[in-house]
């Protein structure tokens, strides 16, 4: 079962007001709901944007989006269990397994009556679109890994491809219980990934951090449950090497956060991989480099 809801919302981007059409719905696993947008038209080419570690929908930009949907896409972002509007959970310990998330992207997909989609992932996303293709290859026609590393089913190998300290630069850090204490580690948090030459836009972190603060309160043990159902996946036999669908690896050249070793050793492992370095391209992107990916995503989706 999923339902739908056909909107018109205003959104801000970069100082800029405009009217956006956005399709959200719901998506069912069992009793896990899952929230998408869609952005647009129906028989276009499907494209699943899948968010990073404990990331809502909408660190993917609004205007992001609509580019994608101008060059043909018909785009999905959605969040993860855990994250945003979907079902959460409880506790500190593991609360579901690393198939659940992959099951979960599965349910979005038969919401929109997608039989295959192409698969991009930001970071930790892109681990989940590699598992995806292994465990459902009949469904993923192509895979855009970006800032992402290799999956081995071992989170010490990963070790290799971080830069340090890197996503530990805010580990002793503390922040308040207010709302305006949660938007600023929010925005402290996702300014680590924006390059040297083209950093995050400041008004752009601002909005993101505040509607993620109004989407959902920060649960400050949810990125731990997520991380440990990532400790417990298990990689089927031959690994990556066995995803046969076309893959393009992207990685920035000033990622403060990851190596762009782990993008390149994804394309050299699978049996059709294409690496591309974007210069000054952080672990996230900025405006000025949308054009740049949406033609890559563009040349190389299905």
């Amino acid at each position: 079962m999923h339902s739908h809801c056909i909107g018109y919302v205003v959104v801000q981007l970069h100082y800029k007001i405009r009217e956006v059409t956005v399709r959200s719905g719901v998506a069912h696993n069992g009793a896990v709901q899952i929230a998408y947008e869609v952005f647009g038209k129906p028989g276009a080419r499907p494209l699943l944007l899948i968010n990073g570690l404990d990331g809502q929908m909408i660190g993917w930009p609004d205007g992001f989006c609509e580019s994608l949907a101008e060059a043909g896409f018909q785009v999905v972002r959605y969040d993860q269990r855990d994250t945003g509007l979907s079902t959460h959970f409880t506790g500190k310990k593991r609360a579901y397994e690393f198939a659940d998330l992959i099951d979960d992207m599965m349910a979005v997909l038969d919401a929109m009556g997608w039989e295959s989609a192409n698969l991009a992932g930001m970071s930790s996303g892109g681990g989940l679109a590699q598992y995806a293709a292994l465990l459902h290859p009949g469904r993923v026609r192509t895979l855009i890994p970006i800032s992402a590393v290799p999956q081995y089913g071992n989170p010490v190998l990963l070790l290799r491809y971080i830069r340090f300290p890197g996503p530990f630069r805010l580990a002793f850090r503390r922040y308040g219980d207010s709302p305006e204490d949660k938007k600023r580690m929010l925005m402290d948090i996702t300014r680590l990934g924006g390059g040297r030459t083209l950093p995050l836009d400041e008004k752009w972190l601002e909005q993101i951090a505040g509607e993620s603060v109004r989407r959902h309160y920060p649960d400050p043990h949810s990125r731990a449950r997520q991380l440990a159902a990532g400790r417990a996946a298990r990689m089927p036999p031959g690994g990556i090497a066995g995803i046969s669908q076309p893959v393009l690896a992207i990685n920035g050249d000033e990622d403060p956060l990851i190596r762009p070793a782990g993008g390149r050793k994804i394309a050299e492992t699978v049996q059709h991989g294409r690496f591309v370095l974007v210069h000054r391209m952080g672990h996230l992107f900025a405006e000025p480099l949308w054009p740049e990916l949406v033609a890559l995503i563009d040349q190389h989706a299905i």
